[in-house]
């Protein structure tokens, strides 16, 4: 599809409110996943980090006991 001018790009064939609020819908949307994956993906790590430290802790006192 071709258009004569930017302005008519933009304008969309009258439809302009429609397709740039899909694009608006849709980036938004893919921002949304982006920001919710990372602070999921921090939280596991988190998580993860915590639990081997636990692990380790576990370890310790274990060893601790038996040479008492």
């Amino acid at each position: 599809m071709q258009f004569e001018s930017f302005s008519s790009f933009l304008a969309m064939g009258g439809y302009a409110f429609y397709v740039w609020m899909s694009f608006g819908v849709t980036f938004g949307a893919m921002l949304l996943f982006v920001i919710v994956s990372y602070r999921q993906h921090r939280s596991l790590l988190k998580h993860v980090i915590k639990e081997q430290e636990r692990q380790i802790r576990i370890q310790n006192a274990r060893k601790k006991s038996r040479t008492l």
